[in-house]
C-alpha cells in the first residue's frame, strides 16, 4: 500500500521561494508517476506539476517557469520547487501517485486527478504580499 507525506509548506512573502517534499512508502514509486495538486479554500483542487517515469515534466500553465518538479526514485521522494511565488499560490498542496503506467505519460493524463491512486495529507502554503 501506498503512503505519501508532504512537508515544507509555511509562510513566505510575495517573491520568496519553498522547496515542498513528498516521501512515499510502497515497491510501486518508480513504476509510477507523480503529481502535485493545490487546492485554495473554497476552490476546486487544480493541477500544479507531475513528473512521470521518464522524468518528462508537466506544469499548468499558472506555474510554469517558477516552479520545478524532480524526483528521486532511490529515495522515493518527489520534490516541489517554487520560487517566486505570488498570493495566489496561497493554498494547500498535495502530492499524488498514480497507478503503474507506461514510461511516456500525456498531459491529459498526469493532470487529472482520476488518474491517482493515493494522496498525501497536505501541506499549507501561505504567500502574504
Amino acid at each position: 500500500q501506498v503512503q505519501l507525506v508532504e512537508s515544507g509548506g509555511g509562510l513566505v512573502q510575495a517573491g520568496g521561494s519553498l522547496r515542498l517534499s513528498c516521501a512515499a512508502s510502497g515497491r510501486t514509486f518508480s513504476d509510477a508517476a507523480v503529481g502535485w495538486f493545490r487546492q485554495a479554500p473554497g476552490k476546486e483542487r487544480e493541477f500544479v506539476a507531475a513528473i512521470d517515469r521518464s522524468g518528462g515534466t508537466y506544469y499548468a500553465d499558472s506555474v510554469k517557469g517558477r516552479f520545478t518538479i524532480s524526483r528521486d526514485n532511490a529515495k522515493k521522494m518527489a520534490t516541489l520547487q517554487m520560487n517566486s511565488l505570488k498570493p495566489d499560490d496561497t493554498a494547500n498542496y498535495y502530492c499524488g501517485q498514480t497507478r503503474r503506467v507506461a514510461f511516456f505519460a500525456t498531459m491529459d493524463y498526469v493532470s487529472a486527478q482520476e488518474s491517482y491512486v493515493a494522496w498525501g495529507q497536505g501541506t499549507q502554503v501561505t504567500v502574504s504580499s
